[in-house]
């Protein structure tokens, strides 16, 4: 009966989902799910992201988490982009009618790419479809280098995976090429990118890879 009800829930949500998908693309917009552990360092990579595609594309960021605002006001303050906040209540993942609720908020006709923050988690979310045409996940280095291993879905869902926090290479045991090549086995199409909101290092190429994605959503629309 368990097993009833799980496919049930996912089969509601996936229908949702499509509809949403099929909004973005008839706007042309990049909606993009990212997903990480607590502390992976999301809201700082969106504020980064953000900051760097400021007078070149219009943004907007659905922000959830269990409870608070901290992390809506925080891109607000920092990037001055349409925000809205999902409170979950306890629900470890957000879900497409949540998804459906907050892009309501926004003017979509002046949207390229809607950021949606995921719950900190790495199971739920990766069983839950949004309505994304990109899922990226973010994996801090002081996480360590087994979690492909340990949450193997996540991965293999992802169209990019992000490793975080790279100026502490130095001082933490974290093999790269190992994580690179357990995430690779499970997912051979995955784009990989090493970056640091404290250096800046690898976010050049973050921002012209994610832009080139906007314009294949922009075009996708014709």
């Amino acid at each position: 009966m368990q097993v009833k009800v799980v496919k049930n829930v996912l089969s509601i949500n996936d229908s949702v989902a499509a509809e949403n998908a099929t909004l973005f693309k008839e706007k042309g917009i990049l909606a993009i799910n990212f997903m990480a552990s607590p502390g992976a360092g999301k809201t700082t990579f969106i504020l980064n992201t953000l900051s760097r595609l400021a007078g070149l594309l219009n943004s907007a960021v659905i922000e959830g988490d269990i409870a608070s605002s901290i992390d809506t006001d925080k891109i607000q303050k920092g990037a001055k982009v349409p925000a809205y906040q999902i409170n979950t209540g306890g629900s470890c993942h957000l879900d497409a009618n949540m998804v459906r609720q907050a892009y309501r908020h926004f003017n979509l006709d002046k949207t390229d790419v809607l950021f949606i923050e995921n719950v900190g988690n790495l199971v739920c979310p990766a069983s839950f479809k949004l309505g994304e045409q990109m899922r990226v996940v973010i994996s801090s280095v002081p996480e360590g280098d087994d979690k492909p291993q340990k949450y193997p879905y996540m991965f293999e869902s992802a169209d990019a995976v992000i490793i975080s926090k790279a100026d502490l290479f130095p001082y933490i045991n974290f093999n790269l090429e190992h994580f690179k090549q357990t995430i690779a086995g499970l997912n051979p199409k995955v784009r990989f990118f090493t970056v640091s909101a404290t250096t800046s290092e690898g976010f050049d190429d973050w921002v012209a890879y994610l832009i080139e994605q906007v314009k294949e959503a922009k075009e996708s629309k014709r």
